[in-house]
């Protein structure tokens, strides 16, 4: 299914439209590729809804989580795909159970930044996190 998807959307010309139905859902993506430097591939951001779902909402969605990472990280370009793990704190932020939980802006680059503050703070205490499978 993921390839299919990215297939599909990889192979869409650039001025079509970002919303393609597949099988029973609708797929939402935005290319970003306006704040890459040059001889990087765009980045693409991807999301499955269900039919009966807004495509301009979801689009929307999308359009705030990557302003939110531009904010956070600075642009968002391929340099940063090591930085995974803070952009799914950043997505948790956004999204609990496939339904938007927070849309400003100041309040998600709050909670990411004090999160990040406590876990600097752990690491300087030594705190790491219990082995697991350990006799």
């Amino acid at each position: 299914m993921i390839r299919e998807i990215t297939s599909l959307v990889l192979s869409r010309p650039h001025k079509q439209c970002n919303f393609i139905e597949f099988k029973e859902k609708k797929i939402v993506y935005k290319r970003c590729a306006g704040s890459l430097p040059a001889g990087y591939a765009s980045l693409y951001f991807i999301a499955c809804i269900s039919k009966d779902e807004n495509e301009l909402i979801t689009l929307e969605a999308i359009h705030l989580f990557v302003e939110v990472l531009d904010r956070y990280f600075g642009n968002v370009n391929a340099n940063k795909r090591g930085l995974c793990e803070q952009a799914y704190y950043i997505l948790d932020e956004l999204f609990i159970g496939g339904y938007q939980q927070e849309s400003s802006k100041k309040e998600i680059l709050r909670i990411c930044t004090q999160q990040e503050d406590y876990m600097d703070e752990s690491k300087e205490e030594g705190f790491s996190r219990p082995r697991t499978g350990t006799r």
